[in-house]
């Protein structure tokens, strides 16, 4: 018996550990037509290798980001046009960073770290949507975590493996 319920008090803390084991924004929630500071939490490697590229794309309406540099990681942006040009402060802006990329370091599979990014959130997105922000973790010998799935309607990321960081868009802030 006390066997029976070492192995399933066993089972249901990996399940819990696994559950909680997602690459996160640790601020879920932002007003549309503002900016907003993204935190990624990125709790682990591999499969027990480590963490040596991190990549998130950036979505549409999502503009001017601005990522905070890591040291002993190097940062890449890549730069593309968006889908359509956005008002940014009375200035048009049609392109800017579409990807942003950490890569050369090395977070450890036992060790936690974060990586963050400014982003304008335009007024064009809808409150009450999320705003999903694919990222893939790339580790050594090819592996890689892909944070990339994002629920369809009537689905929510916990109904997923692998849900990409979501970010639920509140009503525009009214003043400066």
């Amino acid at each position: 018996m006390f066997k029976k319920l070492i192995a399933t008090a066993t089972i249901l803390a990996l399940g819990t550990s696994a559950a909680l084991a997602h690459v996160t924004l640790q601020v879920k929630e932002a007003p549309v037509g503002s900016t907003y500071k993204a935190i990624l939490q990125v709790p682990h490697g591999c499969e027990g290798q480590p963490t040596t590229t991190v990549r998130i794309q950036i979505p549409d309406g999502a503009i001017a980001i601005k990522p905070q540099p890591k040291h002993g990681w190097k940062l890449e942006k890549v730069k593309g046009s968006y889908g359509k040009t956005y008002d940014y402060y009375g200035t048009p802006t049609s392109e800017g960073v579409k990807e942003v990329i950490w890569s050369g370091g090395s977070l450890a599979d036992d060790e936690y770290d974060e990586f963050a990014f400014r982003v304008f959130l335009t007024p064009d997105l809808k409150a009450g949507e999320t705003l999903y922000f694919p990222v893939v973790q790339e580790c050594p010998d090819g592996m890689a975590e892909r944070w990339i799935e994002i629920p369809a309607a009537g689905q929510s990321s916990d109904d997923l493996e692998l849900p990409a960081p979501g970010l639920k868009l509140q009503e525009k802030v009214s003043g400066h």
